[in-house]
């Protein structure tokens, strides 16, 4: 067990891996909360153990099951980020497998890796599906709640049933993620943060978004009354407009740099060009050209200082959920510098020499996030393949 304390409620809980689970009599879907990915986030941790005593203390039938897990135990219990290092990047299947192969000798982030990638090989062994991932994050910025995910037909279909600001491309900048991990499984799979980290708003903006999110997956029955409720509070917590934004840029700070974000930016605030935005090595970082800021880093420890994003547009929206549905992508392998990079056609590698009149934007409405391989090369990865769609037909929301 583990002591996990927050600073907004001034208030220690004591927990296992397993916060909680509840299984009804009734089949159903089956929804697994993460919390506490990272161990100076405790606030889903208090939301997570105060709902699912809520449901037992009002006696509410639960259809299927559902799963509260905490993340880094041991650096919840030290109130740090990480130990040695982000638990939420190192989920790439090349470390996931060689953690699994070692399993002895393992340092203290990768034990956790370790623990919570067997839990979820059993949840997904023996629960029944649809199966729902929900990973609840705070900044060290003020922030507007919103919604992070992988760029999938299906996990947008899924989140734009809440009434929040909803941010796509993530999976290009950030490498290793938990949520990459089981989206490229195939699953619905979203982070919310629900505010900065020690304040007691972002912990009532959780539980208000978790009892919303079991009523959505039809785990909890809710009436239509109490559904509207429900939306209409986890709308009010926000101040940003619930559209779709997208990650453009990402201001990567390099080992041993002395990177300080300069004060007051909070998330989605629009910033002028030439504005001063932060320090990096008695360096000033200005923003070149009018821009919106994204998730500014106010902690020690994380290796992304501050991201960029833009709106998307409706019309960009529905381009690209048409083209994906007509399998466009498969026209790129016909341009020279392009091939498939996997047998599964879920890739493509792209040799930026000759195909450089193809740029990003191009395979980001296709469905496609692209990494650099090398000098000259990309690697571009498509979700659709892998989304386990059929699971989720019979859903009301799909």
């Amino acid at each position: 067990m583990s002591k996990v304390y927050s600073t907004a409620l001034d208030e220690t809980l004591e927990i296992g891996r397993i916060i909680d689970h509840l299984k009804g009599e009734k089949e159903g879907p089956t929804v697994v909360f993460f919390a506490g990915i990272h161990g100076n986030e405790p606030a889903g941790i208090f939301a997570l153990k105060h709902v699912m005593r809520e449901l037992k203390l009002q006696q509410r039938s639960i259809l299927g099951e559902v799963y509260a897990i905490a993340g880094n135990l041991r650096a919840l219990e030290k109130n740090v980020r990480f130990l040695d290092e982000d638990l939420n990047r190192i989920w790439s299947p090349e470390k996931v497998k060689h953690i699994q192969q070692k399993k002895e000798g393992l340092k203290g982030d990768e034990n956790e890796l370790f623990e919570l990638h067997e839990l979820l090989s059993e949840i997904l062994k023996k629960s029944a599906s649809p199966l729902y991932f929900i990973d609840l994050h705070t900044t060290s910025s003020e922030t507007s709640p919103f919604v992070v995910l992988n760029d999938s037909l299906l996990n947008r279909k899924f989140a734009s049933n809440y009434p929040l600001p909803i941010v796509l491309g993530i999976e290009e900048y950030l490498e290793g993620a938990l949520l990459s991990f089981i989206n490229e499984l195939g699953y619905v799979s979203l982070g919310y943060e629900s505010g900065q980290h020690d304040e007691v708003s972002a912990i009532k903006n959780c539980i208000d978004f978790i009892h919303f999110t079991l009523g959505l997956t039809e785990s909890v029955n809710l009436s239509k009354s109490e559904q509207t409720i429900l939306k209409s509070m986890v709308l009010k917590s926000g101040k940003v407009s619930n559209k779709f934004y997208e990650i453009y840029y990402q201001y990567n700070i390099e080992k041993g740099s002395d990177f300080k974000m300069l004060p007051g930016f909070v998330n989605f605030q629009k910033i002028p060009n030439g504005r001063d935005v932060a320090m990096d090595n008695d360096c000033i970082l200005k923003a070149k050209g009018n821009r919106q800021i994204f998730m500014p880093l106010y902690q020690n420890q994380g290796s992304e200082g501050f991201y960029y994003i833009r709106s998307i547009p409706t019309i960009l929206l529905w381009a690209s959920k048409g083209l994906r549905k007509l399998k466009a992508d498969h026209l790129l392998v016909k341009f020279p510098g392009i091939k498939w990079e996997s047998l599964k056609k879920d890739a493509m590698l792209v040799d930026q020499r000759v195909a450089r009149f193809l740029a990003k934007s191009i395979f980001h409405l296709l469905g496609y996030r692209a990494r650099q391989l090398d000098k000259t090369h990309l690697v571009v990865k498509s979700r659709e393949i892998a989304s386990k769609n059929e699971e989720y037909l019979n859903t009301d929301w799909f």
